[in-house]
């Protein structure tokens, strides 16, 4: 691997996820590498347009430029095929429908599925939509928005089964709980009979873009299992982030990923 390659990308990595723009002597630092060499690098991404110089402070910042590749690259992302393996994964270890969503607006919208093995089983279909306030995927993107938004939602939610949330408050304390579990349930909110879990992805800028769940019949997917299954959605969901990173490729990649390292950690 070309090692001036991997230290070039240490460094736009740093930047990027910096909160402040860096002096050449602290980056050389974070990074573990030459003052002079993280000179040189600097200079050649600023003339590519990757970094910028801050004038006479001397330091350094990512551009715009790294953007709008980030924003190229997303509307070419093809999300299901990037979570097929962690979602085939997820179905081995809970025999459980697996499902990717997305919110568009106050419902979600399936992405893509891989049905249960078992001969009974939550029926869903690929481009199909659910209210999301009473879909595991669905509270797990919402759970995201902000306060304003929720406190919108709250007064206009309605029963779709015995089970559903419709309560203001109820529904708010919700929200605050799967923030703080890092996953939601789904106790058979929309349809009395099926429950589910689900945990929402995330794109290297932390901004929420879809999440992954399971769902099935209640009888199987008990509440004495959520917290199981819980764990189960949050590891598919940090694979679904690692592929669309591309952490999977990341073997012997040296400094490269020093960035996200500093980052870690789901908020």
């Amino acid at each position: 691997m070309n090692n001036t390659l991997v230290k070039g990308m240490a460094v736009l990595e740093a930047l990027a996820y910096s909160d402040r723009a860096l002096g050449v002597s602290e980056l050389a630092a974070q990074l573990e590498i030459g003052k002079s060499n993280a000179h040189r690098l600097l200079q050649a991404l600023t003339e590519l347009g990757y970094v910028q110089r801050n004038g006479d402070a001397g330091t350094y910042q990512a551009s715009i430029r790294l953007w709008e590749l980030g924003v190229a690259m997303f509307s070419n992302l093809d999300l299901p095929a990037l979570a097929t393996p962690a979602m085939e994964s997820l179905l081995l270890r809970c025999q459980e429908t697996v499902h990717l969503s997305i919110l568009d607006n106050d419902e979600v919208v399936y992405l893509h599925k891989i049905d249960s093995p078992q001969p009974v089983r939550a029926y869903s279909q690929t481009g199909g939509r659910a209210p999301a306030y009473c879909v595991a995927t669905g509270k797990a993107m919402l759970s995201a928005l902000s306060d304003a938004r929720l406190n919108d939602l709250s007064t206009r939610l309605e029963r779709h089964s015995p089970k559903g949330i419709v309560v203001p408050d109820d529904f708010l304390r919700e929200m605050a709980r799967i923030r703080d579990q890092g996953f939601a349930e789904n106790r058979g909110e929309y349809r009395e009979s099926v429950c589910g879990v689900a945990a929402v992805i995330r794109d290297p800028s932390g901004k929420v873009m879809a999440a992954i769940g399971l769902s099935g019949p209640s009888e199987r997917v008990k509440s004495a299992r959520f917290k199981a299954l819980g764990r189960e959605v949050m590891r598919a969901a940090a694979e679904v982030e690692q592929a669309i990173a591309g952490d999977g490729q990341a073997s012997g990649r040296g400094q490269v990923g020093a960035g996200r390292a500093a980052r870690a950690g789901r908020p």
